[in-house]
């Protein structure tokens, strides 16, 4: 006896596999593109950040800054380039590597001299990558360590860069998942517009 299904199974069969291939292939993700167009429409388009019209970067991807005038992002193992949002990963290296000791070390020692007003401990999270490389934020005491630095490289005064900071901050979920943090891209633009207008009104 024949293994093979009955010729009066296939047409339904073909006729069900077409129609759930429409529904979750093609209807379903155009629904939900348009809902969250509809709903989302910053997010849905990448959580863009504009500069006078022309993207600049998106704030759920950090970006590399190492000017004195900028504060500074969270260090990144993406290759060949920091920030690399094609190749998101972490240097999977232990807390007892004797090359991530070395990396974090190298990443303090010029920290500490990229900020000799600062005595204390340098954040972890200027001194070690996060799991994706790709981390948008610093907390609230990684920005602090830097303020004096930003202020002093722009000829701004601390307090308005506290206040800068205060204004971007983002406090935790919920009030107490995680801890407040504030998106680099985000704060040096707000910088860069607050530099302008002090130029502005000088001039």
């Amino acid at each position: 006896m024949s293994t093979l299904p009955h010729r009066s199974l296939l047409r339904p069969a073909l006729v069900l596999f077409l129609a759930l291939s429409l529904l979750t292939g093609l209807a379903y993700p155009l629904l939900i593109t348009a809902l969250a167009q509809a709903l989302f429409p910053a997010q849905a388009a990448g959580s863009l950040l504009l500069r006078e019209g022309k993207p600049v970067g998106s704030a759920l991807i950090g970006q590399s800054f190492s000017g004195p005038e900028y504060f500074w992002s969270r260090p990144s193992a993406t290759a060949p380039l920091p920030y690399n949002a094609a190749a998101s990963g972490g240097a999977n290296q232990g807390p007892t590597n004797p090359a991530l000791l070395r990396a974090v070390e190298a990443r303090v020692a010029a920290l500490r001299a990229a900020h000799p007003e600062q005595p204390g401990p340098v954040p972890a999270d200027l001194a070690t990558t996060s799991a994706s490389g790709l981390d948008p934020h610093i907390s609230l005491a990684a920005a602090g360590y830097q303020l004096e630095r930003v202020a002093r490289a722009r000829g701004l005064p601390p307090q308005a860069l506290r206040s800068l900071l205060a204004e971007h901050a983002e406090q935790p979920l919920s009030g107490f998942l995680g801890e407040a943090q504030v998106n680099v891209l985000q704060l040096n633009l707000a910088l860069d517009e607050l530099a302008a207008g002090k130029r502005a009104a000088r001039n």
